[in-house]
């Protein structure tokens, strides 16, 4: 075939339909562009911004800080006006009540922070760059307290808070990171505060006086002062006991169990499953988690070591029993975020975290019914801090920007479907757009 012939045979076979031709006798004739243009796919719909594909409700973000505010500012009034005795009556009917707010805090708790707040507010003012000046204060407002106690005859409610403000002056003076050098007047001002402390509370039983105040207070002196590890069991052991739905007993003892005070991992893995089983009508394996849920989020080598059956069995458990959406927001936003940073380097570690941070996913898809901005904005941080926080819309903001991006990737199928995610009472509800 000439070369001219094959250039132009394979265009011989794109000619257009002729009229008279049938479409069964050119199988290699074009479409007509109008069928074509006729059976091309619509485009995909655009995908609604997160905020609204994803439904949920978000109850005022402040309330929980506020009602915090309400009661610590209630209790500073009454140190200002030096009424101790109705300060002192109050306190000990919220200790034995147990009443918390509903962030779970102790209301007891808060207030024995308020009645000390002016005096330690002081002394971390003064301390701020780690040596005070030498014509500072420091020891008016402790030695005021003092003079209250004594007065009181030694009242245990008054006795928790001048026993506190010691224990809060003494940190102040040691300053929290263990990585830091602490010069040695600070250290011996450190031990002072902490001895002082240790003698307030030395003669009170918190079981006689049905006082979880009490007994968290004990906790917190034993773990400043570096106590034997029998001591911290027996002191976490009894708080635990007198408010066994206070999570914060739990966690606290699993980070004073760690070796960097006087624990051991032994000992953390040890006392976590002995009070799972002490606490089991309670929380099921629900204190196992809670044990080892600060522990493991700040020790790589804690984390490695995990039961992560276990703990996971413990995150349904709590879930079982508490259900509480704060609860369920704090735990969520703890596998998601604390858990769920970027590899720390260590293979078992890393992999704990990967799994716990799964868990996120059937937490949000079973128990989540509203979003909780400030407890999502706190577990991004690490452990539910919000030291430093200067503005609190802003903080709640981040959360909930964090929050929804999550919950978008949870449910991303739904969304790409072109669906959106309602939470209701029932659980997350998928509706067409």
């Amino acid at each position: 075939m000439p070369l001219f012939d094959k250039v132009l045979s394979p265009l011989h076979r794109l000619r257009p339909v002729g009229r008279g031709d049938a479409a069964e006798n050119a199988p290699d004739a074009v479409a007509p562009l109008e069928t074509v243009i006729g059976t091309a796919p619509r485009p995909a719909p655009r995908p609604l911004p997160l905020e609204r594909a994803l439904v949920i409700p978000c109850p005022d973000p402040t309330a929980e800080d506020r009602a915090r505010d309400l009661i610590q500012n209630a209790a500073l009034r009454l140190a200002r006006q030096e009424d101790w005795t109705t300060l002192a009556a109050q306190l000990r009917t919220y200790d034995s009540t147990r009443e918390k707010t509903g962030g779970g805090m102790p209301v007891a708790d808060l207030m024995a922070f308020g009645a000390r707040a002016d005096v330690v507010a002081a002394a971390e003012h003064a301390l701020i760059s780690g040596r005070p000046d030498l014509d500072a204060p420091l020891l008016e407002g402790i030695e005021a307290l003092e003079i209250v106690l004594a007065e009181a005859d030694n009242d245990p409610m008054i006795a928790a808070v001048v026993a506190s403000a010691h224990v809060d002056i003494g940190w102040a003076w040691r300053g929290t990171g263990w990585a830091i050098e602490v010069p040695r007047h600070n250290r011996e001002a450190f031990a002072a505060h902490f001895e002082r402390a240790a003698e307030i509370v030395e003669g009170l039983d918190p079981v006689a006086l049905s006082s979880p105040l009490i007994a968290s207070v004990k906790c917190a002196v034993s773990g400043g002062l570096e106590a034997d590890v029998e001591t911290i069991v027996a002191d976490y052991e009894r708080w635990i006991t007198l408010d066994v739905r206070n999570p914060r007993a739990m966690r606290s003892m699993g980070k004073h169990l760690l070796p960097r005070f006087s624990g051991s991992y032994a000992r953390l893995e040890t006392e976590a499953r002995r009070i799972a089983a002490l606490t089991q009508g309670a929380w099921g394996a629900g204190a196992y988690c809670w044990t080892m849920m600060d522990a493991i989020a700040m020790d790589t080598e804690a984390c490695a070591r995990v039961d992560l059956d276990l703990f996971v069995e413990g995150l349904g458990d709590i879930l079982d029993h508490l259900r509480d959406q704060h609860v369920v927001n704090m735990l969520a936003a703890y596998c998601a975020n604390t858990m769920g940073d970027a590899p720390m380097g260590h293979d078992e570690a890393d992999y704990a975290r990967a799994r716990i941070a799964d868990a996120a996913g059937w937490i949000v898809r079973d128990h989540l019914r509203e979003l909780h901005s400030i407890t999502w904005a706190q577990a991004s941080r690490g452990l539910d801090q919000t030291v430093g926080v200067r503005c609190r819309d802003r903080f709640a903001a981040s959360g909930y920007a964090d929050a929804l991006r999550y919950l978008g990737d949870v449910f991303r199928r739904e969304l790409a479907a072109g669906q959106r995610v309602i939470f209701t009472e029932n659980g997350a509800q998928m509706r067409a757009v």
